[in-house]
């Protein structure tokens, strides 16, 4: 596949995604017309802020599979054009986090120093010392607005400084504050009496967007310094230059602007203000990091696999996230296979989360069962994005059922589709540090194998001798099995299946017509399948 690097990245960036066998086409400085007109020959699209990934870009791009934004936010990209044509748009979210925390502390340290106004005094000659005097860190109050990954990174650098942390972030857990040594509060007034330091870590929302101004300036302590290295606009710029102007606020850093490149706002002419050209990312670590992370990620995405970033996938937790990825792989396994043994159009999708994955949001594992099922049965390119969309597309109803109780496994997840009249199951687990797929049960009957490339159900008549034909007649056509599992009956059995045996086994080669013909003619097949996976 082709991707086209229209902004420069790391070195090893480039070289980790020509490693993979893609052709790479990097072309710098395109003007949007001529990103348009060479768009089409295209299957992956990597931007970091300049290059804008609009809907006629998205829209020309009729091979593209996904857009990487080497960065954290995608305001560049036309998210909504991409989703609607399938595209799945990922982002480095963690390449600067630290970066951006190292900056924070920098310009609250530099706020209640005044170390740029000392140093340009400095160097116009002057001995001010008394004009510089500044505030400690020590045992003030931080209020930190946002206790995602940057936010939990300047807590703990903070914590060094033996600060008081109290914070506000409507989706953090209170184990989660408490881990961090934070004090959580619901409500922002609460907050701003309080703090003696304000730091804004949020995302860049109509909620967020002038979140802080002349009410919220008014509550706060007088003499209280402010930062922002999140988003611009998330303090109302007039509003602060007035609270800066009357003394309510000591000082502030701001690195980030609503328009940038910003070369003139009512903050530029206040002394008390240090301003910076959005360098929260502006570190060689970080930019190395988001060149490889988002190289990493657009493999993934043309590899059709699962993107951790991508931002147009149903968003999920930290936490969550790292319960249910290791079940993806199986969930696709399963789809794939449910697709294969359905000999009628699928009606419906029930995904059943048994043991500790039951207590957290499974609806990845639903779209991750139905890439499977429409990668098979669908000509269409599937993935993240666009399962669900196809799901309704086909009129497939999908549910989603949870029971904390453990069965034999620490968790287990079963799979069933509707499909002519009967329902066919296949239940899965995972094993091992790389969380490999474990198939446990086939309608009803369980089992445990890890499949492979070719997998060969049989369900026959149970009785002496039936296996060794089986492996005869596999023989003859000089086809080895390389695993097998034969399948008891479970706690759920299906009609019709009494003295009948199931085998699961992994062979090496493709299983013809003609071989499935003789197999179910010598021992009694009730029913059977060549799975490819």
């Amino acid at each position: 596949m082709k991707i086209l690097v229209a902004e420069k990245i790391a070195d090893k960036g480039i070289e980790l995604l020509k490693a993979s066998g893609h052709e790479v086409a990097v072309q710098l400085d395109l003007t949007p017309e001529e990103l348009i007109a060479v768009i089409p020959a295209y299957e992956a699209l990597i931007v970091r802020s300049a290059t804008q990934a609009s809907r006629e870009v998205i829209e020309a791009g009729t091979n593209l599979k996904i857009i990487g934004r080497a960065g954290v936010g995608v305001d560049n990209v036309d998210v909504t054009a991409a989703t609607e044509r399938g595209i799945i748009v990922c982002n480095a979210p963690t390449s600067n986090v630290v970066s951006a925390a190292e900056q924070t502390i920098t310009l609250l340290l530099a706020s209640a120093r005044r170390t740029p106004q000392a140093n340009a005094s400095m160097k116009d000659g002057k001995w001010d010392r008394g004009k510089f005097t500044g505030n400690e860190l020590y045992q003030k109050t931080l209020a930190i607005f946002g206790l995602g990954r940057i936010g939990g990174l300047v807590a703990q650098r903070a914590r060094a400084f033996e600060m008081r942390l109290i914070g506000y972030d409507p989706y953090s857990s209170a184990e989660r504050a408490a881990e961090l040594g934070v004090e959580l509060y619901d409500k922002v007034e609460d907050i701003l009496p309080q703090a003696d330091f304000i730091t804004v870590h949020l995302p860049k929302t109509k909620e967020t967007i002038g979140m802080f101004g002349t009410e919220q300036f008014a509550a706060m302590k007088t003499g209280v310094y402010v930062v922002n290295t999140a988003r611009g606009g998330i303090y109302d710029v007039d509003a602060l230059a007035e609270a800066v102007k009357a003394g309510k606020v000591a000082g502030a850093g701001i690195d980030v602007y609503a328009k940038e490149p910003c070369t003139d706002s009512p903050l530029h002419a206040l002394d008390q203000v240090i301003l910076t050209p959005h360098l929260g990312a502006s570190t060689k670590e970080a930019q190395a990091r988001a060149g490889v992370q988002i190289a990493e990620f657009v493999l993934l995405g043309l590899e059709g696999k699962m993107v951790p970033t991508a931002v147009n996938v149903a968003l999920v937790t930290d936490d969550v996230m790292t319960t249910v990825r290791p079940f993806i792989d199986a969930a696709q396994t399963a789809g794939m296979m449910l697709a294969q043994m359905a000999d009628a159009p699928i009606e419906a999708l029930t995904v059943r989360a048994q043991g500790d994955l039951a207590n957290y949001d499974i609806g990845l594992l639903g779209t991750a069962a139905l890439r499977g099922i429409f990668s098979y049965s669908s000509d269409d390119p599937v993935n993240f994005v666009n399962a669900d969309h196809i799901a309704k597309q086909h009129g497939v109803e999908v549910s989603i059922e949870k029971d904390p109780i453990p069965s034999e496994y620490v968790s287990k997840v079963t799979f069933e589709v509707r499909t002519g009249g009967r329902t066919i199951e296949v239940s899965t687990t995972t094993s091992g540090l790389g969380g490999e797929a474990r198939i446990i049960s086939v309608l009803g009957y369980k089992l445990d194998l890890i499949p492979g490339k070719y997998v060969l159900i049989q369900k026959y008549v149970d009785k002496p001798g039936q296996f060794g034909l089986i492996g005869s007649l596999l023989g003859n056509a000089n086809i080895n099995i390389s695993t097998l599992e034969v399948g008891v009956k479970g706690e759920r059995p299906v009609d019709g299946d009494t003295g009948m045996a199931l085998i699961l086994m992994n062979v090496d080669e493709p299983v013809s017509a003609e071989v499935l013909a003789q197999i179910r003619e010598a021992v009694g097949v009730k029913e059977g399948w060549f799975i490819q996976l």
